[in-house]
């Protein structure tokens, strides 16, 4: 009979070195492991992330599949559920090495039915809840703090060397032939600061291919707040996380949009991501977030494929 380790981290800028010891501490004999890649994001259901796929196809009935901690494997009740379902059916033992669920038998089935008893159920959706509630309540407070500090005249994020307002400026002088160095003169910031704010432009980049297409110029365009909000929650691209801090907020009347400099594969990504504001889950959109998404829509069709 196999052990077999699944572990996935949310961001990679994350480790998993508290995974790696919690399973140490275990003494898993002759562990098989599967990693996500990292960054893999918790919303993506278990059984569409690649490696977890993949250990599901190696699993031979008998196997325990082992996690540090349930949240790295789930994020909900129905996740929680629906793999639960799926390891009965492949006859697999499931252990959970730290967290509530640790001290508890998720795979007990009515002798008779063979359904998963109603007492297990019960608490692996009260404790999921649980869980979700926390992470709910740290989403609102984070947002909450972000709102604040828009209001006071300041907002979150690493301040840039380099503006939104300024970058569009720096790339078109750098494509009409201004050194880095001159750039970095004139505005004041490190040469590094100018290479960041033109790196799809430096010859690194472009002179592999003499065929290859012009470089795309950074464009304005006009993000609905309630887009913005949601996608302060959400996990994004270094790119795409950039060009968001980056934005500037522009009041209107009792809401506001934020005014964000970015090439149009960045505006594309950035829409894709937002793409729950139509319908969250198989729950009703809101209506006014629905709207917004679809205003950012409307403005970023506008750009060239």
């Amino acid at each position: 009979m196999a052990n077999l380790v699944y572990k996935r981290v949310s961001t990679d800028q994350q480790s998993t070195a508290r995974q790696d010891l919690v399973l140490a501490e275990a003494g898993i004999e002759d562990p098989v492991v599967f990693e996500e890649e990292p960054g893999t994001s918790s919303r993506l259901h278990p059984l569409q992330r690649p490696k977890f796929g993949e250990l599901l196809t190696y699993a031979r009935p008998g196997d325990t599949v082992h996690i540090s901690e349930m949240f790295r494997l789930v994020r909900g009740n129905q996740h929680i559920l629906d793999v639960l379902d799926v390891l009965h059916q492949g006859r697999l033992a499931l252990r959970i090495h730290d967290g509530a669920f640790s001290a508890m038998d998720l795979t007990a089935r009515h002798p008779r039915t063979g359904e998963l008893l109603s007492t297990v159920k019960f608490m692996v959706q009260t404790l999921a809840a649980a869980g979700e509630l926390q992470r709910d309540l740290q989403r609102e407070l984070t947002y909450d703090g972000l709102r604040a500090a828009e209001a006071k005249g300041s907002k979150g994020g690493r301040r840039p060397a380099v503006t939104a307002a300024q970058t569009a400026d720096v790339r078109t002088a750098y494509l009409e032939g201004r050194s880095i160095a001159a750039l970095a003169r004139d505005h004041g910031v490190s040469r590094g600061a100018i290479r960041t704010a033109v790196a799809d432009l430096l010859p690194e980049h472009t002179a592999g291919d003499p065929g290859a297409p012009a470089p795309e110029l950074p464009v304005v365009l006009d993000m609905p707040g309630k887009v913005a909000d949601y996608l302060r929650t959400t996990e994004l691209e270094p790119a795409e996380r950039a060009a968001l801090d980056q934005g500037v907020t522009v009041r209107r009347g009792q809401g506001y949009t934020l005014r964000v400099s970015a090439v149009p594969a960045v505006h594309r990504g950035l829409l894709a991501r937002c793409q729950p504001l139509d319908s969250v889950q198989g729950a009703p959109a809101v209506p006014a977030q629905r709207k917004a998404r679809r205003e950012y829509e409307n403005r970023v069709s506008t750009l060239m494929p």
